[in-house]
């Protein structure tokens, strides 16, 4: 019987590898977990550790701190390996920080535990929109990182509020007890069916000040840093917003209202990205500000807030994706590093958001949220309109459905494990995940 070349198969070559991306999606969901679920769980680890709440919220601060510490640095020392053993690090990392969280009575070793964690995380991100890309043609790169990232606002929306409810139900440390076992069961998932890939050969790397300055990236980043920081200053200060706003006590609504909204915000992005990146990203943008504008307007209208709220989530769903993936159209086979960039700048507007909308809130009061809001996010739609030849590029093939892409990362293994997928990127995915995969 003669075999039809994977090259001819039209449909072999457009369906994405979903269970390799779905184990990167659960990597997201582990990684997000992990460092929201102590907040859902103050009481109870403060009676376990015996120290106070606010202590116990320190150990979500100290996870944001190793993220930031680790991301760029860690990164750009890891360009050269290979990137599975990598991402099976990473996760090893969250296994051993969420059992010594689950044994420890020690606050301060359950806070070195957590700083662990923190670096696994930065790790993660730095790997994750890269590592999906590699897996398909340039046409699904969009839509791989969009699966990809699929676990971030699951473990968000569904998570969270899970965890806590565990928490309540069996105790705060077999929640964490639980994450470990997770992350545990998907380091055998990703052996078996995440393929492998070569680092950067020593000639191609870059370091990160080289990767900073290259056409694009400075954009992107600020847009992060700009977007995430609005989002910050009103997702942490949701509470007395909705209690000046005739709300007291609906916060868990509103919360959940934003998660379902964000679940229909990454499906939409998913679906499109790989065609209207750019027009995606000013739509994500604009969305946002009118929200803030509602909330500004007729914030003491309960309708309008809940209306807003869904604004606001449907723009901020699938903003990781988009800034994700325009940063690696824009930096290629700089890729990671830029990713690690992402995550420094998106864990300072975190921590950003918390400092300016508590000096906000402190001084003003909730009414300048929304004015600072608009602000931050004029700013953004500025220079994502003004770049449109590097960071935000315009589509350039409507015939092909794909935008101007910058990616020169290859999801062929440089090692040459992938035959098929240096003879033409039309091989199936399935069979150059197999190639590419050692042993």
């Amino acid at each position: 019987m003669r075999r039809t070349p994977p090259c001819t198969s039209a449909a072999a070559s457009d369906r994405l590898p979903l269970a390799s991306l779905l184990a990167l999606a659960m990597a997201a969901f582990i990684t997000i977990l992990t460092e929201a679920l102590p907040a859902g769980l103050l009481p109870q680890m403060a009676q376990g550790l015996g120290v106070t709440e606010a202590w116990v919220g320190q150990t979500v601060t100290i996870y944001a701190g190793g993220s930031l510490a680790a991301a760029i640095p860690l990164t750009a020392a890891t360009q050269g390996v290979r990137r599975r053993p990598l991402l099976l690090a990473a996760i090893a990392g969250f296994v051993v920080a969420n059992t010594v969280t689950t044994f420890s009575g020690s606050f301060a070793l359950t806070m070195v535990a957590r700083f662990l964690a923190g670096v696994s995380a930065g790790l993660m991100w730095a790997l994750l929109a890269g590592y999906a890309a590699r897996m398909v043609p340039d046409h699904q790169k969009g839509r791989a990182i969009a699966v990809a990232m699929v676990g971030t606002p699951l473990a968000l929306s569904l998570g969270v509020p899970a965890g806590t409810f565990f928490g309540n139900l069996v105790g705060w440390r077999m929640c964490f007890g639980i994450m470990s076992a997770l992350a545990l069961a998907l380091m055998l998932w990703v052996r078996v069916v995440v393929p492998d890939f070569a680092g950067q050969a020593a000639g191609r790397r870059l370091s990160p000040g080289r990767v900073f300055t290259l056409a694009g990236v400075r954009p992107v980043l600020f847009v992060v840093l700009a977007f995430v920081l609005a989002h910050n200053i009103l997702y942490t200060y949701i509470a007395p917003f909705l209690a000046a706003s005739g709300m007291e006590g609906r916060t868990d609504l509103a919360l959940l209202v934003f998660g379902v909204a964000s679940l229909l915000g990454i499906w939409i992005v998913g679906a499109l990205i790989d065609g209207h990146l750019r027009a995606l990203t000013l739509a994500s943008t604009g969305v946002f500000g009118l929200s803030a504008l509602a909330l500004g307007v007729a914030g003491d209208a309960p309708a309008v807030v809940l209306a807003a709220v869904a604004a606001w989530g449907l723009a901020f769903g699938g903003a990781a994706t988009l800034f994700q993936t325009a940063l690696a159209r824009t930096a290629g086979d700089a890729a990671d590093v830029a990713q690690s960039m992402l995550v420094t700048a998106w864990n300072t507007a975190i921590a950003g958001g918390g400092i300016v909308g508590g000096v906000l809130l402190e001084r003003l009061g909730v009414g300048a949220f929304a004015p600072a809001l608009l602000v931050l996010l004029l700013a953004a739609l500025l220079v994502v309109w003004g770049a449109r030849r590097h960071g935000f590029p315009p589509p350039v093939d409507a015939a092909g459905g794909g935008e101007e892409a910058a990616v020169s990362v290859s999801p062929c293994d440089p090692a040459g494990a992938d035959a098929a997928c240096r003879a033409g990127r039309s091989a199936s995915p399935d069979r150059g995940r197999a190639a590419a995969s050692p042993g």
